[in-house]
């Protein structure tokens, strides 16, 4: 049995912390959480005014468009009808909703870090751990102090520890992506009497444009896998079907939700994949 003498809690040290920034902090933390309440509710009417047949034809047509492949624009487009079929195209569309803002704001905090980290060995060195530990980090332990911070329950503490979830995949493979920019291209830019700043802006992130695609891509994923806990504080969407499906152990009811988040996953990663072909750069050397 270990020594009580030798026990060393950061437990307190943590919560009184996080009591000092409510404290401080109160009015920011109102603002955030107007600001991405009001951006949730313009998505979601936004989303929820395109009529559910326009919406099945639009990812026919950007499937086919980003693919060019029949049979998969055919099973996306039936993917999505599979979701109205089953009852929970409202609620997809409020996960969706919920996915977007904290893929953007995810992509937002993700590439500028990224970008820093392939710039220098020291914030590289530095903020590898973090990410690490963001990784590793049960996801439930997220919404504890998002929790604390905004007084409340609802999609915006669901949102935003989706976004602390989901950030470390954008930041990794944008730093991996620069970093494995042909020298000979940098050289050559370098040789034409390009500046630090328009070798990254006109070489290095062009040519790092698949691993940043395919970072976001990976953003999204963890975004929809996180949906569900972000459910058991009050997010909404289709992750709350699945939790009273928990509650009620009904394997239909919960089939049918966690199909739903699977369409939805499936047709967000076929179309931001097709997207990152298309744009990829070709590398020289």
């Amino acid at each position: 049995m270990f020594p009580d003498a030798l026990e060393f809690h950061v437990a307190p040290w943590i919560q009184d912390g996080l009591a000092w920034l409510v404290a401080r902090g109160g009015g920011f933390f109102h603002g955030v959480s107007v600001a991405i309440t009001r951006a949730l509710h313009a998505i979601e009417a936004g989303l929820l005014a395109v009529p559910w047949w326009l919406w099945i034809a639009g990812v026919l047509v950007a499937a086919w468009a980003v693919t060019r492949r029949p049979l998969t624009a055919v099973t996306l487009a039936g993917l999505m009808l599979a979701i109205g079929a089953f009852g929970y195209w409202e609620a997809a569309i409020e996960t969706l909703a919920m996915v977007i803002v904290a893929v953007v704001l995810a992509v937002a905090f993700g590439v500028p870090l990224g970008i820093a980290m392939a710039e220098s060995r020291r914030v590289h060195a530095l903020v590898i751990p973090v990410l690490d530990a963001m990784q590793t980090m049960p996801s439930f332990v997220y919404l504890i102090p998002v929790m604390m911070l905004f007084q409340a329950l609802g999609p915006v503490p669901g949102t935003l520890a989706t976004v602390v979830y989901a950030l470390p995949p954008v930041a990794r493979l944008v730093d991996l992506g620069i970093r494995q920019v042909p020298a000979d291209a940098q050289e050559a830019a370098r040789a034409f009497g390009a500046t630090r700043w328009q070798l990254l802006a006109q070489v290095r992130l062009p040519l790092a444009l698949p691993s940043i695609m395919a970072g976001i891509n990976q953003t999204t994923m963890m975004a929809l896998a996180m949906v569900v806990v972000a459910s058991m504080v009050g997010a909404g969407g289709v992750g709350e079907a699945v939790m009273r499906a928990i509650q009620r152990v009904d394997p239909g009811a919960g089939f049918e939700a966690g199909f739903t988040i699977v369409a939805l996953a499936i047709v967000m990663d076929r179309l931001s994949q097709g997207l990152a072909r298309r744009w990829q750069v070709p590398r020289t050397g």
